[in-house]
């Protein structure tokens, strides 16, 4: 039987990270949760991933200008890096400042997913401000169009609707204003053509383009740059909210796509304004929102609220079994996977990012999350697989279907079924008994794991 602890670590591990292999989990557990928390929070004092072994064996990865390597590279960090929460918060702050390959280049996307890792869980002004000035960003909104004579407004728009304050919050006298005092931020070794070179590209104010008439935004009157816009932001209470609330649909329970946010309340409102005033109070810093949210309640008692998304899926797998651990040349293929599960990563469908929570498995991209985890759970010569398969015939007496289904459920994390799916996972073990009929007891164990992946259930985390 797993201890609370071990419990409370493995749901932190599942939403802070992708996952985690037993082996990581039992170490975990000799210490305290705030303790694995705080460690969390603090990945520099974590190896990061060995770059060079990954290029040395994947070497497209970084000599050619080829967009899915960099989805490769991304994908084995995230599977390899010691440094959890700070890929999570990657992959967090890329779902909602939602740019792409699609028109961006390479080089410039891997930079910003760094700005994402070095500003992730830092202060949410400097984090906008060097938004407002990676290259990637100012391309794919046109910031680079936006003249003091003729002014664009896409960044000002999507930084008021999608990264800051949501729709309801502003004028779009306020979208063109806020455009006029980002004229002028725009970047060298501007290019034309899609697909684009890999020449590298630096932020530049230009000031002699700059907009310096006097301005009104948000009810204040001045003559605003940037980060004049970005200081009036932050003091709005709609600010807080929604980053409060996505930070809770990210990492404690599926809340309803953002364009619904102006007429449907968070699901939690209490939780919402608990995390705002951290918000507010520590002068903006994403990290004691972080440490508030991971140590309360609301968080520790919301298991399986959320949908895996499918680079939690393929990722939460390859750490829970041990597959890829390192390199391997499978990887040409596995990054692909979460492509076809309906999440192109580095790629988002639009600037809205991925609709996420049930969305993710109304498709036909259900069966391949199935086979991916059925797969490998089902492959007894994975060390992960054989851990699980020791626990369970430690735990177990594995004289019954129904004794073996619980071992299972509570390596899986101390999954539950409703009570439907589980008599139909106990009817099929009865009628199969055991792998291909050779009814040994370590494939029996191996096909339940993999039966268990197929139900509704597994799809949450």
């Amino acid at each position: 039987m797993k201890s609370d602890l071990y419990k409370s670590v493995s749901h932190l591990m599942r939403r802070a990270s992708f996952g985690a292999s037993h082996e990581l989990l039992e170490k975990l557990c000799t210490q305290s949760y705030e303790e694995t928390v705080e460690q969390l929070l603090e990945p520099e004092s974590q190896p990061d991933y060995d770059e060079l072994t990954f290029f040395r064996y994947h070497p497209m990865a970084k000599t050619l200008y080829v967009p899915r390597h960099a989805q490769l590279n991304w994908l084995y960090r995230m599977t390899n890096s010691q440094r959890y929460l700070q890929e999570k918060m990657a992959l967090f702050w890329h779902q909602i400042f939602a740019t792409g390959i699609s028109k961006v280049n390479r080089d410039a996307m891997q930079a910003q997913i760094d700005m994402f890792r070095n500003n992730g869980m830092g202060n949410y002004k400097t984090l906008l401000i060097a938004l407002a000035k990676v290259p990637a960003m100012i391309f794919w909104l046109d910031n680079q169009e936006n003249h003091k004579d003729e002014p664009n407004e896409n960044w000002g728009r999507e930084l008021l609707e999608l990264f800051s304050l949501g729709v309801g919050h502003y004028t779009e006298k306020d979208v063109f204003e806020c455009a006029r005092a980002f004229t002028g931020w725009s970047f060298i070794n501007e290019y034309e053509g899609i697909p684009s070179p890999p020449v590298p590209r630096e932020f530049k104010y230009y000031e002699d383009d700059h907009d310096n008439g006097e301005k009104t935004f948000l009810g204040h009157t001045g003559n605003f740059n940037g980060e004049d816009i970005i200081d009036i932001i932050l003091k709005q209470p709609a600010c807080a909210q929604f980053i409060t609330r996505h930070l809770y649909n990210f990492f404690v329970a599926d809340e309803p796509e953002v364009p619904k946010w102006p007429n449907e309340p968070p699901r939690d409102p209490k939780a919402i304004e608990y995390l705002s005033k951290i918000f507010v109070e520590s002068n903006y810093e994403i990290k004691p929102v972080l440490r508030a949210l991971f140590n309360s309640d609301f968080f520790k008692e919301a298991l399986y609220q959320k949908v895996k998304s499918p680079v939690e899926v393929v990722v939460g797998t390859l750490k829970l079994t041990g597959d890829m651990n390192g390199p391997d040349p499978r990887w040409g293929e596995i990054f692909l996977t979460p492509i076809n599960m309906g999440q192109d990563i580095l790629n988002p469908p639009t600037v809205e990012g991925w609709h996420t929570g049930k969305e993710w498995i109304n498709s036909g991209a259900f069966i391949n999350r199935v086979n991916f985890v059925a797969d490998r759970l089902k492959n007894t010569k994975l060390p992960g697989v054989k851990t699980i398969i020791e626990n369970v015939k430690q735990g177990s007496t594995h004289d019954s279907p129904e004794s073996i289904v619980d071992s299972c459920l509570e390596e899986l994390g101390n999954l539950k079924l409703e009570t439907d799916t589980y008599n139909e996972l106990i009817d099929d073990i009865d009628s199969v008994g055991g792998s291909n009929g050779d009814g040994s007891i370590d494939q029996q164990i191996a096909d339940t794991l993999a039966m268990i992946a197929g139900t509704k259930e597994y799809q949450f985390c």
